[in-house]
Formats: C-alpha cells, sequence, structure tokens
C-alpha cells in the first residue's frame, strides 16, 4: 500500500467514525429525554462516543502534515 492508499483509508475510517459519533449523539439526546432513563445504558453510549472522539482526534492528527517549526 502507498502514501496515498493509505490517506485514503485514513480518510474512510476518519469519515465512518465521524458517522458513528453522530449518530451515538442522536441516540443519547433522544434517551435522555425518555422520562424512565436506563442510566447504565447512557454511560456505555457516553463512554463510546468519547472514545469515538479520541479515535476521530488521532486520525485527524496522523492525516494532518507535520509543519516544521
Amino acid at each position: 500500500m502507498n502514501q496515498t492508499e493509505g490517506k485514503v483509508v485514513l480518510e474512510q475510517r476518519l469519515v465512518t467514525l465521524q458517522v458513528e459519533h453522530r449518530d451515538l449523539d442522536q441516540v443519547i439526546n433522544r434517551l435522555a429525554l425518555e422520562p424512565v432513563q436506563d442510566e447504565l445504558q447512557l454511560r456505555r453510549l457516553k463512554k463510546r462516543k468519547l472514545q469515538l472522539k479520541d479515535n476521530i482526534i488521532l486520525l485527524q492528527q496522523q492525516l494532518t502534515p507535520d509543519i516544521p517549526a
């Protein structure tokens, strides 16, 4: 795999994570509005959302070229 192909793979993975993050955000907001909430499920979803955000940031950093000082 050359550098261009690797970048495409990272960009595809980034988009996939961003979509999952956005979907989780919608699910969390919808569950938070329900009168009876499953706190454990909400905590797990929020934790997964944070993990996704961390992975998104890492991928973005890998895709951003280093700027010389």
